[in-house]
């Protein structure tokens, strides 16, 4: 661990950060990118998971991520436009990653837009493997969606 401030520092997010995520979303994915059904009083409805990343005072990125006693799922992450190509997205995977083999899971999921290349090939880096295509899937542009699966556990004998 370092000591410097401007180091990357993650922790989970609260409610009071709900409005700072859907600017970030809506500058990244649109003016439709956001639901509102979101910003309720219980910020962590149903098995979903927030983390963010600071640097110094500033946040960078965030990932939104879902966990429900079996399955570990991936639902975003995004980084704001200023902070790209600093490695934050490979930090908050290894972060997530590490969550899922402390819950013991046998593998994450996630969907991508297939148009999203960097985001593909981050995740393929990572072990991710293609799974399958969802038609349509990102409203309200229709953008198709690839889904993929990254193994947590070793076969048997290895």
């Amino acid at each position: 661990m370092t000591d410097d401030p401007r180091a990357p520092r993650l922790r989970d997010l609260h409610e009071t950060d709900l409005a700072w995520m859907a600017e970030v979303e809506r500058e990244l994915f649109g003016p439709s990118a956001w639901s509102e059904s979101l910003i309720r009083e219980d910020f962590r409805y149903g098995a979903r998971r927030y983390r963010g990343v600071w640097l110094g005072e500033e946040r960078v990125a965030y990932a939104v991520y879902g966990f429900d006693g079996d399955a570990f799922s991936l639902m975003n992450l995004a980084v704001v436009p200023a902070h790209r190509r600093e490695g934050i997205a490979r930090l908050v995977l290894e972060d997530l990653l590490d969550e899922a083999r402390s819950l013991d899971v046998a593998e994450v999921w996630l969907e991508v837009a297939v148009d999203n290349l960097g985001a593909l090939a981050l995740y393929r880096s990572f072990g991710f493997e293609d799974v399958r295509i969802r038609k349509r899937y990102y409203q309200p542009e229709g953008i198709d969606a690839l889904v993929m699966r990254r193994p947590m556990r070793r076969a048997a004998g290895f």
